[in-house]
């Protein structure tokens, strides 16, 4: 993309120098025709500010490569995979099959998150259980569900650990790991079949709940 860019950017100038030695060897005076063309690009240039600045980020994109066509980035407030980069805007594709076209100075900006960047991904969740239930026996049911997952590793191992104390549960933290490819199918899988598992092992999880006290005076 530099390489057409700056290619014919290079080509365009070569003309424009080439056109007023040629006026300059039949004896035409070009002084004014560069002082008009000088102008004439001042103007241009300051017209078009916002596209330069999409320029000089765009070449930035291209040269630090924080991201690739294919990878799936968050930035921008946008979330999706990369179909094009070119030297002006990044094109994504979301999941439900929009068209997204972010210019690059607000990508270049901003926090970059690049989804595609490690192979293997952690995927986190919580899963609350009552007070009143044993914190082994829902570590073991949460376990047994990420063993028998396709597409959960062994290697390395999830975490599975208490980490809150709230008003009315014990929320567990749950980390299991799998290749990035399926980081989506574990994350909206996995919470179904725990809650169907702590059903099963008569586990309760509680939702919240409010004790109203009425008083009756005489």
């Amino acid at each position: 993309t530099l390489f057409r860019f700056f290619g014919s950017m290079a080509r365009y100038l070569i003309l424009a120098f080439v056109f007023i030695a040629v006026l300059n060897r039949f004896g035409v005076e070009t002084t004014s025709i560069v002082a008009l063309i000088g102008a004439a690009g001042l103007a241009v240039g300051l017209a078009l500010q916002g596209t330069m600045s999409n320029l000089a980020a765009g070449v930035m994109l291209l040269i630090f490569r924080p991201y690739k066509v294919g990878d799936f980035v968050g930035s921008a407030g946008q979330f999706g995979k990369v179909t094009e980069i070119d030297l002006f805007t990044t094109i994504m594709q979301t999941f439900d099959n929009q068209q997204i076209i972010i210019p690059n100075s607000q990508i270049w900006g901003q926090q970059i998150i690049n989804h595609s960047h490690y192979d293997v991904r952690g995927v986190d969740m919580h899963v609350s259980v009552a007070y009143a239930e044993n914190t082994d026996a829902a570590r073991a049911v949460i376990d047994s569900v990420l063993s028998t997952h396709p597409h959960i590793l062994k290697d390395p191992a999830p975490f599975v650990e208490v980490e809150t104390l709230n008003e009315s549960s014990v929320d567990f933290l749950i980390r299991p790991f799998c290749q990035g490819d399926h980081y989506f199918d574990v994350l909206y899988s996995i919470p179904e079949q725990i809650k169907k598992s702590l059903d099963d092992a008569n586990i309760e999880i509680p939702f919240p709940h409010r004790k109203v006290i009425i008083v009756k005076e005489d």
